[in-house]
């Protein structure tokens, strides 16, 4: 297949070149922002789909700019759930007394998780992860599964849902649903099941599939990270410091094992097999760097967050300690003798 432009009377020729020797000329317009294409009846549905790939490459800027997914229901979805925390955090929580402020960093995450999973889904990457990057599919999920979801657990304040919590049958299924072992389960089970080929593959053809499939991320990301970041102090609280590192320690065994198969696996996805090379990247070379984003960027963020957690648990201790001896100081100097010992 070969390309060529003339931009002075912005039209192209495609020139398509078939098994059998023959080849055909098709012409289009650029107008804009979109290629308009005219097909003679010697081209079959499959061709006209790679000539318009081929048109519209990851390679040019034409398609970081112009494809984008100007879906109603991601762009409403974003709108409306922006609209919603703004007014929970602004004039709701003044009208009914429900906390003095919210702080700026608690908004900025709730904001900045919600702004990182809609440009992971609105953005060109959506386009280059459905269409001819395995790799770029798998950064959009990481985004979905692993960085909104607790962003948007630290930017929920506590008040905003414990009017829920009163139901009781909301607060038993949460209760259920955010046990460490019930969400570890069903978030990697989740992760595994969409990563199958077979149900990978019908996700890139099935709308509806693949809109539930990136639901289910978010849904079950929450999950995962409500016992290291839940907003609820009381019901449904985090797990102590020392159960949150080992909660993360075992919890990103099985997303590791993941990335790890599809690092060392053949191309497991018919899709991506057929589709347009991208900046020289072989269908078995675009498998193994998305494997590798699940298994060392994914191993590595989750280092991170137990050192942090680590350091804060040490200082917890030694502030425990401290306390402790100036208690203990304090009787002495009182000539309080110390409680007995059973």
């Amino acid at each position: 297949m070969v390309m060529s432009h003339n931009p002075a009377s912005r039209t192209f020729t495609v020139t398509l070149l078939r098994q059998d020797g023959k080849s055909s000329h098709e012409k289009g317009l650029s107008s804009g922002g979109y290629d308009l294409l005219s097909y003679n009846d010697e081209v079959s549905g499959e061709e006209q789909v790679a000539i318009s790939m081929a048109i519209n490459t990851p390679g040019d800027l034409h398609f970081w700019l112009t494809q984008w997914d100007w879906q109603p229901s991601i762009i409403g979805g974003t709108i409306l759930i922006i609209a919603l925390y703004m007014y929970a955090v602004g004039p709701l929580r003044e009208k009914f007394h429900l906390a003095d402020e919210v702080s700026l960093g608690k908004a900025m995450a709730f904001l900045l998780g919600v702004n990182l999973m809609f440009l992971s889904l609105f953005s060109a990457l959506d386009e280059l992860g459905d269409r001819y990057l395995f790799s770029a599919h798998m950064l959009q999920h990481l985004i979905l599964m692993m960085v909104g979801p607790p962003l948007l657990l630290l930017g929920t304040p506590d008040w905003l849902l414990q009017p829920l919590l009163r139901n009781r049958v909301v607060f038993r299924l949460g209760k259920i649903l955010t046990h460490p072992a019930i969400a570890f389960t069903l978030f990697n089970a989740d992760a595994w099941l969409w990563h199958a080929p077979p149900l990978y593959d019908a996700t890139l053809v099935n709308q509806p599939l693949h809109i539930l499939e990136h639901i289910s991320f978010v849904f079950f990301g929450l999950l995962y990270w409500w016992p290291m970041f839940s907003p609820v102090k009381k019901g449904l609280p985090r797990l102590s410091m020392g159960g949150q590192i080992l909660y993360l320690f075992f919890g990103s065994m099985p997303m590791v094992l993941l990335g790890a198969g599809l690092t060392f696996a053949s191309p497991l996805f018919a899709p991506y097999l057929y589709a347009p090379r991208v900046w020289g990247l072989s269908p078995a070379t675009d498998q193994q760097l998305g494997g590798l984003l699940m298994w060392v960027p994914v191993s590595l963020y989750m280092i991170v967050i137990m050192s942090i957690l680590f350091i804060r648990w040490m200082q917890q201790q030694e502030r425990q300690q401290y306390e402790e001896e100036s208690r203990w100081n304090g009787l002495g100097e009182t000539g309080q003798s110390a409680p007995a010992k059973n």
